[in-house]
């Protein structure tokens, strides 16, 4: 028997960790609208899970939940995944027909992401990772001599490569600066693209005239790999390259290996495989700026994922629509493949 009549949520968050989406504050404000129900540390056992269903009305993580336990699941109005993904485990079309909504944290990580990326731009732009291992040896060179080849954000023509959460982040980060910013977003119209102040391009186009080139596609089972090494060899000599959103939309080994013969400039935050394997030749690239997939995950960006939980579950539960986090739109989200 249940402890009360409350609605049933369900926190089955991994890899999110208690510490990271339950806080005291969280459990405090879920506790005061329903009953609350969690397992951490792994995905839900599927006994757990088929015992809850008849029962659940909001689900919080990455729980599967395919047509078969949509239909056990009667009561179910919500699914927040409090990853920044779509996950294949979700029959997204059935959900929509049983007026289910299907969230997504996405928004609340893009501003920390969009941060890291300007920052990696400048970095990049002013070599400040080889001046910094310069200087460790005892080879840095002072002023315009330090400076030479380096060059500025100010009014440079900026390309992204994709623009959802992250590049709506990105675009007012960017603007202070003058930059004459455009866009390849197949997904999205000219129109809209111009309402954020932001040019339509061709994808060729926008890879030869970039100065600074931010990489912030998501991976679908359309993109994977649509920067080969063809379209990364169009790339404007010695431009910054950010690959920042998923590893899986670029030929990696190419990025690398170009950006360390000096083709261009790169910062990489995300891999192909993570951990990165000892072995990995990445690993030896010099002139990379190299980051550990750490642009989103700080504690900001934790509490705006709480924050929005909590907004969305509360709307839900009155009976209104979801404010804070993003809907799946089916279509896209089963075609997803992030990790």
């Amino acid at each position: 028997m249940r402890a009360s009549n409350k609605p049933l949520i369900f926190l089955d968050p991994f890899p999110r960790t208690e510490e990271m989406v339950f806080s005291d504050d969280a459990r405090a404000a879920l506790e005061d609208v329903g009953e609350v129900v969690t397992h951490f540390g792994s995905r839900a056992p599927a006994d757990l899970v088929e015992q809850l269903l008849p029962e659940i009305e909001i689900i919080i993580g990455q729980t599967d939940m395919p047509e078969e336990r949509l239909e056990r699941a009667p009561l179910l109005k919500a699914i927040l995944n409090v990853k920044a993904n779509w996950e294949p485990n979700i029959d997204y079309a059935g959900a929509q027909a049983r007026g289910i909504y299907v969230l997504s944290a996405a928004p609340a990580m893009a501003p920390a992401v969009a941060e890291a990326a300007l920052g990696f731009a400048i970095a990049l732009g002013r070599r400040m990772h080889l001046a910094d291992r310069d200087f460790r040896a005892g080879g840095e060179r002072y002023g315009i001599a330090g400076n030479r080849g380096d060059y500025s954000l100010y009014d440079a023509p900026v390309g992204l490569v994709g623009f959802g959460n992250l590049g709506r982040a990105l675009v007012p980060l960017l603007k202070p600066f003058g930059c004459r910013i455009a866009a390849y977003d197949p997904w999205l119209s000219p129109g809209y693209l111009h309402s954020y102040g932001v040019e339509a391009s061709s994808l060729d186009a926008l890879l030869s005239t970039s100065r600074f080139l931010f990489i912030l596609a998501g991976t679908t089972a359309e993109n994977e790999g649509f920067l080969n090494r063809g379209k990364l060899e169009l790339i404007s000599p010695d431009a910054s390259v950010i690959l920042i959103s998923r590893a899986e939309v670029v030929d990696f080994d190419a990025l690398v290996e170009l950006a360390e013969a000096g083709r261009f400039r790169a910062a990489i935050d995300v891999f192909p495989e993570e951990p990165v394997p000892e072995a990995a030749p990445v690993r030896a690239a010099e002139r990379v700026l190299l980051s550990a997939h750490r642009a989103g995950g700080i504690a900001d960006s934790y509490k705006r994922i709480r924050d929005a939980m909590v907004e969305d579950v509360r709307q839900i539960l009155a009976g209104h629509p979801p404010l804070a986090m993003q809907r799946a739109e089916p279509r896209q989200a089963a075609m997803s493949r992030s990790r």
